[in-house]
């Protein structure tokens, strides 16, 4: 019996088409491959040419690399932004500003936002100083604010040059919304003016600095110190038997005068801590009977307490003194630092006092 031929299970026709169709596809394929590695050599090289004259720091933007030939700007590390300390700097200087313009009804909530146009740094100034500016009150072109700035700045600067002051601001610095120039700014009128606050200790940030040379940009990121120690904390842990002659001196400056109402200190740290030994003394120091109406003679609260050392610094002011750089609550709670600041201050304004 013959045998029934079978149908081929394939179709070589066919199959030939596709064959051809896979490879016309493949062959678009490598040469589209091969076109493509050809352009991102062609970039690579390009890239290789142009990277001197790009900056590739992922945390700087676009702006902060406009620069002039030679020119310098230094921007905040964004880590530093989030830092704990470097924010409890920034309520602190807040805090400040918003308790010296209270009269002026002027709150600062971001001293970004509202420090960089100059109106309230104008205004502070002036408080602090006690010198008025001549500038316009209300400016609101850019021109305006940068010629309001370059006055207030040149004020600063003129109270600080004579201290060899390393100004770390600028019209275009702090008109640009930079953070560390308006921190720096700050710390510098705080300082100088005796601001009555206590500034958090070893806050140090790191910055970007961005140079423009041979119209090649160059960074770098540096740490810039922004509070240090201060003379009584050195004292306290490096020198004790210092510390120990300047409260015997200060001991005996206080009792000369308190003597005169049958009084007398033998520890600093809590018989001032009440506030009535210190308004007592000021009364004595500035000639004149404190009404006890004004304030508690057996203070019970820690409200009552505060309340004589704020009166105490009340009557220190009207005496000529700046405000102490203590807080009443740090004197209260018994801070040796805060209650030596402020009899300190006493003694170098009072220490020939009869």
């Amino acid at each position: 019996m013959a045998a029934i031929p079978t149908k081929p299970s394939g179709q070589p026709g066919k199959m030939k088409k596709d064959e051809s169709l896979l490879g016309k596809l493949g062959g678009t394929l490598v040469r589209k491959k091969k076109l493509k590695e050809v352009s991102d050599l062609q970039e690579d090289g390009k890239n290789a040419i142009n990277a001197p004259l790009l900056h590739t720091d992922p945390e700087l933007l676009p702006e902060d690399t406009l620069l002039e030939e030679n020119a310098e700007r230094t921007i905040l590390d964004p880590t530093s932004r989030e830092d704990l300390n470097f924010k409890d700097l920034q309520k602190v200087l807040i805090d400040w500003i918003n308790s010296e313009l209270e009269e002026d009804r002027i709150i600062v909530k971001d001293l970004e936002e509202d420090l960089y146009d100059g109106q309230v740094l104008q205004k502070l100034f002036e408080k602090l100083s006690g010198h008025k500016l001549n500038v316009a009150e209300v400016t609101q072109s850019e021109i305006g604010q940068k010629q309001k700035l370059q006055t207030v700045l040149e004020a600063v600067n003129g109270v600080l040059r004579p201290l060899d002051w390393n100004t770390e601001w600028s019209v275009d610095s702090i008109h640009s919304k930079n953070l560390v120039s308006i921190v720096y700014l700050l710390l510098a009128l705080a300082i100088y003016y005796a601001a009555p606050i206590r500034l958090p200790e070893h806050v140090s940030i790191r910055v970007i600095v961005v140079k423009k040379k041979e119209g090649i940009l160059q960074t770098a990121h540096v740490t810039k110190q922004l509070t240090k120690r201060d003379a009584f904390d050195t004292l306290l842990d490096h020198a004790p038997d210092k510390l120990n002659v300047v409260k015997m001196s200060l001991i005996t400056f206080v009792n000369k005068h308190l003597n005169k109402l049958n009084l007398e200190v033998t520890e600093l740290e809590s018989q001032f801590a009440d506030g009535v030994y210190l308004v007592l003394l000021m009364g004595l120091l500035e000639n004149y009977f404190v009404p006890l109406y004004n304030f508690y003679l057996t203070p019970e609260s820690f409200e009552q307490k505060v309340h004589n050392v704020a009166f105490a610094f009340e009557l220190m002011q009207d005496g000529g003194l700046q405000k102490p750089k203590a807080r009443p609550e740090d004197v209260v709670n018994l801070n040796l630092k805060s209650t030596l600041r402020v009899l300190y201050n006493l003694f170098t304004n009072y220490k020939n006092s009869e």
